[in-house]
C-alpha cells in the first residue's frame, strides 16, 4: 500500500512538474497586461490574461477540429520551443486619426508538438500595453499540408455576466441596432434584435458578431475582435451563456466548411482590447498594429476625400436608381434603352449630376458620388441574376465625357458607383474593363456594393470565399491606383494599414437605415466601441431635415438624432472618407450649420478623447494635419448631460476663436431635431467649456487660432 502511494505521488509530481515546465508568462510592455499560456495535463493549449493583476479572460483552450480527420489539433501537444522578444517602430499611416502611431508589443512564439500525428502548430501571442493579439501559424512540414477546418475552437473565457453591447452573429450582415444586455440576456432577447435584410443568415440563439464590446461590474472595458482578415473565414463568437465562455464560429462555405488550408499558412490574429477607462478603447491602435505595413509603394495618389452625392433621394424613396418603368427584366448587352421612355424620377442624370458639381465646387468638397447612372437597375435585386452590370455602360440621360469635362473644369471628382447584387463573378469578370473604364474618365474612386445573397448560392458575405474575393478587388484596385469603399462586404479587421486605398467601408447600419424606419438614438455611441475598432466606416451623416416625409410623402420615416448630432459625428465617426449626405436644398436652407460640415477636416495629425461611455456619449477632440485647426464633436445618448469640455489640448500662450454648435433649449432628437444654437467664445489652453447636450443630441466645436 505504501509503494503503490509512493508511486502515485511520484507520478502527480511529474504531471505537475510538465505542467511548469509547460507554463509561460508574458508581460506587456508597462507590466499592466500578464498573460499565462499553459498546456493541460492532455496536452491542450490554454492561456489566461490578467489586467492590473485581475484575471479578464480566464484559462481558455486554444485549437483546431478539423474535418475527415480522426486527430484535430485541440489536444496531445507538447512543446518544443519558447521564444520571447520584444519590439518597439513608429510608423505613419498615409492618413488617419493621428499622423504617427506606435507599434509596441512583447512577443511569446510557442511552437507545439502533437505527439501522435507529429504536426507542428506555433501560436504566436503578442501583448500591447492595450491587450493581446494572438494566432496560429502551420509551418511548412511533411504531416500536415492541405487540411480543412471543420471549426476553430478558441475560446474568450468570461468572468461573470458582463454587460455586452452586440448584434446577432449573422453570415451575411452587420446591418443592426445594437442590444445592451447581460450576457445572460443574449438568449432572450435574440429573435427581437433580428431586424429584415436584404441577406441574412444567423446560426445561434446566442451568436454575436466582432467587434464586441463587454463591461465588467467593476467598470473593466473588453474588446472582442480580430486583425489581419486575409484568406480566412469571419470570425464569429458563440456564447455559453451557463459559463459565459465565448467560442469562435467561422462563417461556412456553400459546402459547410469553415476554411480551405494549405500550410504554410497562418490565421488572422484574435484580439482582446481592455482598460478601466473607455477612452482608451477608442484609442487603441492595436488591431492596426497586428497588420502588416503598407505595401502600396507609391501612395501620392491616395488622398481623403469630403463629398456629396446623389444618393439620399434614392434611399428616401424620392428619386430612383433606375432610368425606366417599362422593362420587367432586363438583360446584360441585349436591352435597348433608347426607345425607353424615361420615368421622370432618374436622379442620375446629367443636369442633376452638374447641379451637384455646382455646389460641391461652390462648398470646397472634393468629389461627387453619382448612383444609378449605369444600365441594369430595373432588374436587379432578388432574382440571384448573375450577369447584372457591367459598370461601363451608361443610361441615356447620363453623359459621361461631357460629365467628366465638367467636374474637372470645376476641380471636383465623380465617384464612380458599382452595385455588384452579389454577383461576385460577374464583378471579377469585369473589373479590369470597369477599373480601366474609371481611369479613362478621371473617376480615382469607387463605392461597390454586395446587396443581396451572394453568388454562386450558397456563398456568404462572410465566409473565406468572399473575403478573398473582397481582398482581390482591393490589391486590383490597387493596380490602378483607385480607392475603394465597400458596402456590404466583410467587416475590416486594420487591413487599411496594409492596403491604405481601402478608404472606407459600410459592413454595419449606417444613416440610410433612418430612412428604413430609423435606428436607435443611442447608436452613433456604439459604433466606435465596435464597428470602427476595424477602421473607418462611410456612415453618411450631415443629415439636416430629420422628416423624412418631407422628401417622400410615402415615406414616414425619422431620422433619430438632433442637427448638432449630425455635425458632431464628422468628429466622432472616425473616416477619411465623409459624405455629406441630406440633398443639397436642406443644407441651403442652413447655410449658419452647414459651415461646420465645410470647414471640418478629414485628415487628423493627433486625436484625444475626452470622455466616452459606451451607449451613452463619446467626446473627441482632433487636430487638422494641415492647419492645426481642432475641432471637438460629442455625441449623446438618450439621457440629457452636460459636458466639460477642458481645452487644455490647445497650445499654451496662444489665443483661439471657438464656433460652437450645439442643440437649442428644447432640443429632442424626437419632437424638436432642428433646434441648435451657434455661440462664439474666446478661449485659451485654459479655458472650460460647458455644453448641453440633448437626448439623441450633441455638440460640434470647431477652434481657430486667432
Amino acid at each position: 500500500m505504501k509503494q503503490f502511494i509512493k508511486s502515485i505521488s511520484i507520478l502527480s509530481f511529474l504531471l505537475l512538474l510538465s505542467t511548469w515546465v509547460a507554463a509561460q508568462e508574458l508581460n506587456s510592455p508597462d507590466g499592466n497586461f500578464t498573460m499565462d499560456f499553459l498546456l493541460l495535463e492532455d496536452g491542450t493549449p490554454t492561456y489566461q490574461l490578467n489586467f492590473k493583476d485581475k484575471a479578464i479572460i480566464k484559462s481558455s483552450k486554444l485549437g483546431f477540429e478539423l474535418k475527415d480527420d480522426a486527430q484535430s489539433l485541440l489536444d496531445g501537444f507538447t512543446v518544443l520551443e519558447s521564444k520571447i522578444s520584444a519590439f518597439d517602430e513608429t510608423w505613419k499611416p498615409v492618413w488617419g486619426e493621428e499622423s504617427e502611431i506606435r507599434n509596441h508589443y512583447n512577443e511569446l512564439a510557442i511552437t507545439l508538438k502533437q505527439n501522435e500525428t507529429e504536426r507542428i502548430m506555433v501560436i504566436r501571442f503578442r501583448l500591447f500595453n492595450d491587450g493581446l493579439g494572438f494566432r496560429y501559424e502551420f509551418p511548412q512540414q511533411k504531416n500536415l499540408v492541405y487540411f480543412v477546418i471543420k471549426e476553430e475552437r478558441t475560446e474568450f473565457a468570461m468572468t461573470g455576466d458582463h454587460t455586452a453591447f452586440w448584434i446577432p452573429g449573422d453570415y451575411d450582415t452587420q446591418e443592426y441596432d445594437y442590444t445592451e444586455s447581460r450576457l445572460s440576456e443574449i438568449r432572450g432577447l435574440f429573435e427581437g434584435a433580428v431586424t429584415p435584410n436584404a441577406s441574412q443568415q444567423q446560426f445561434s440563439k446566442t451568436g454575436v458578431q466582432t467587434a464586441l464590446m463587454l463591461k465588467t461590474d467593476e467598470s473593466i472595458y473588453i474588446n472582442l475582435h480580430e486583425a489581419a482578415l486575409v484568406n480566412y473565414a469571419c470570425m464569429h463568437l458563440d456564447l455559453d451563456d451557463t459559463n459565459f465562455v465565448f467560442t469562435s464560429w467561422l462563417t461556412p462555405d456553400a459546402v459547410g466548411d469553415k476554411g480551405q488550408m494549405q500550410a504554410p499558412r497562418h490565421t488572422p490574429w484574435r484580439t482582446i482590447i481592455a482598460s478601466d477607462d473607455a477612452t482608451d478603447i477608442l484609442a487603441s491602435r492595436m488591431t492596426y498594429n497586428l497588420n502588416e505595413p503598407n505595401k502600396i509603394e507609391d501612395t501620392s495618389w491616395i488622398h481623403p476625400v469630403k463629398y456629396i452625392g446623389i444618393w439620399w433621394e434614392m434611399i428616401t424613396g424620392s428619386g430612383s436608381w433606375a432610368y425606366t418603368d417599362e422593362f420587367p427584366s432586363v438583360q446584360l448587352g441585349k436591352t435597348d434603352y433608347s426607345k425607353a421612355k424615361p420615368n421622370g424620377r432618374h436622379s442620375a442624370n446629367t443636369q442633376h449630376v452638374m447641379d451637384y458639381i455646382d455646389f460641391a465646387s461652390e462648398n470646397g468638397m472634393d468629389a461627387v458620388l453619382v448612383e444609378g447612372w449605369n444600365v441594369g437597375w430595373e432588374d436587379w435585386f432578388g432574382h440571384h441574376k448573375d450577369d447584372v452590370f457591367d459598370f461601363v455602360t451608361p443610361y441615356p440621360d447620363f453623359d459621361v465625357a461631357e460629365l467628366r469635362d465638367y467636374a474637372k473644369s470645376k476641380d471636383v471628382k465623380l465617384v464612380m458607383h458599382h452595385e455588384t447584387s452579389g454577383a461576385v463573378r460577374n464583378y471579377e469578370r469585369h473589373l479590369d474593363q470597369a477599373y480601366t473604364f474609371m481611369n479613362d474618365n478621371g473617376y480615382d474612386a469607387v463605392k461597390s456594393g454586395y446587396v443581396g445573397d451572394i453568388l454562386p448560392k450558397g456563398q456568404n458575405h462572410y465566409n473565406q470565399w468572399a473575403v478573398n474575393h473582397y481582398q482581390f478587388a482591393i490589391e486590383k484596385a490597387a493596380d490602378y491606383q483607385i480607392m475603394v469603399n465597400a458596402h456590404e462586404a466583410v467587416r475590416p479587421t486594420g487591413l487599411a494599414r496594409t492596403w491604405p486605398n481601402l478608404i472606407g467601408n459600410e459592413s454595419a447600419r449606417g444613416t440610410e437605415y433612418q430612412a428604413f424606419g430609423g435606428s436607435k438614438p443611442n447608436h452613433v455611441t456604439v459604433l466606435p466601441f465596435t464597428r470602427l475598432i476595424g477602421g473607418p466606416m462611410d456612415y453618411t451623416p450631415g443629415i439636416f431635415e430629420m422628416d423624412v416625409s418631407k422628401l417622400n410623402p410615402d415615406n414616414q420615416s425619422h431620422v433619430n438624432s438632433t442637427l448638432a448630432n449630425q455635425l458632431a459625428l464628422y468628429v466622432t465617426m472616425y473616416s477619411p472618407l465623409q459624405m455629406a449626405a441630406d440633398v443639397i436644398e436642406n443644407y441651403k436652407r442652413f447655410p449658419d450649420a452647414f459651415q461646420f460640415i465645410r470647414d471640418v477636416p478629414v485628415d487628423w495629425q493627433q486625436s484625444q478623447y475626452l470622455e466616452a461611455e459606451p451607449g451613452h456619449y463619446i467626446t473627441v477632440a482632433r487636430q487638422d494635419k494641415n492647419s492645426g485647426d481642432w475641432f471637438v464633436g460629442n455625441v449623446n445618448g438618450t439621457t440629457e448631460r452636460t459636458t466639460t469640455v477642458s481645452l487644455g489640448f490647445l497650445e499654451k500662450g496662444k489665443k483661439y476663436e471657438a464656433t460652437i454648435y450645439r442643440d437649442g433649449e428644447n432640443a429632442h432628437y424626437n419632437t424638436n431635431p432642428q433646434s441648435y444654437k451657434i455661440d462664439s467664445k474666446r478661449v485659451t489652453a485654459k479655458s472650460k467649456l460647458k455644453v448641453r447636450s440633448a437626448p439623441g443630441g450633441g455638440f460640434a466645436i470647431s477652434i481657430k487660432e486667432l
